[in-house]
């Protein structure tokens, strides 16, 4: 039998065990920080004053920047801390709240991606019955789900992480709680954890990218089908954003989680982890701004009131 051990914290290993690395990933990744929270509760506060951004898309996009500021905040002040700090350590119970949240908000934001599909979807396949379709309480209703649905089913893979048990090894190969470096330092309870690691996120992600397939599909059909060159430039211009968002999410998130962990595949992920909670966060309120007339108007009237007032 084991020897089972008692858990009162884990060591985090971290990016690097390099020294003079250590500071200069501090800086990169405090930069990188600000530059999250700015541009994300930049996008929120945009759209909640701007009368040209109150369709449903701009409603949803307001979400998955909410969620963005909390995934990456979920993440980056732990490691931030243990950059500089000599005891690179997080409590058994702190442990287990960051993989409760990581896990909640991995589920929100893909499903949030989803319905950000289907709403693509009946504006430019059903644009005369859009506006009675996707009303407020719809929306309301649509963007409820994800949240719900995410944070219920991170309560069940939480409680099969606090399942699991270990045997003197606490040393996480990873800059934060991750189910796969966790499953590969336990000692016990480690098969039903990674089982229902893969299974639980193989469904929600060919559910959630089948939503989005089915709706860009049905959206390309559309599109094709008009005769206006420019009116098929605006509706693939309108898309362009979102499949890149979906791509870079759902792309890193597969790679790190529909695979058995092993030393090579937990190495790789922690790699593929740096962009998906940082940098992915960082980029999303760029790439729906940079692209985006409305946003961009949207902007320059906020500054001209802004400087008007002073």
């Amino acid at each position: 039998m084991p020897n089972f051990t008692d858990v009162t914290e884990f060591i985090l290993l971290g990016l690097t065990s390099r020294q003079e690395f250590q500071v200069l990933f501090f800086v990169v990744f405090l930069v990188v920080y600000m530059i999250t929270l700015l541009g994300n509760i930049g996008m929120i506060i945009l759209i909640s004053i701007s009368p040209q951004l109150q369709s449903p898309m701009y409603f949803f996009l307001s979400h998955l920047s909410f969620v963005d500021v909390w995934f990456s905040s979920n993440v980056t002040p732990k490691m931030l801390e243990n950059l500089i700090s000599e005891t690179k350590t997080i409590s058994y119970v702190g442990c287990l709240v960051q993989c409760y949240f990581f896990i909640a908000l991995v589920h929100v934001e893909v499903y949030i991606l989803a319905v950000m599909a289907f709403d693509r979807y009946m504006a430019i396949c059903n644009p005369l019955l859009y506006g009675s379709k996707m009303s407020r309480t719809v929306c309301v209703r649509l963007i409820s789900v994800p949240y719900v649905y995410g944070f219920s089913v991170s309560l069940i893979c939480t409680l099969w992480t606090y399942g699991l048990y270990f045997c003197g090894n606490f040393e996480i190969n990873h800059f934060y709680c991750a189910d796969p470096p966790l499953i590969k330092i336990a000692c016990g309870g480690v098969h039903i954890k990674e089982y229902t690691m893969i299974v639980i996120a193989g469904i929600n992600f060919t559910y959630s990218l089948s939503v989005v397939l089915i709706s860009y599909t049905l959206i390309v059909v559309t599109v094709l089908r008009m005769r206006s060159a420019d009116g098929r430039r605006k509706a693939f211009s309108t898309c362009g954003s979102h499949l890149t968002a979906v791509t870079m999410f759902y792309g890193t998130l597969i790679f790190m989680y529909l695979r058995r962990p092993t030393e090579e595949s937990v190495e790789q992920g922690k790699m593929v982890a740096v962009f998906y909670t940082t940098v992915i966060p960082m980029l999303n309120p760029m790439i729906y701004s940079l692209r985006n007339k409305d946003v961009k108007e949207a902007v320059h009237k906020a500054i001209a009131k802004a400087n008007k007032g002073r």
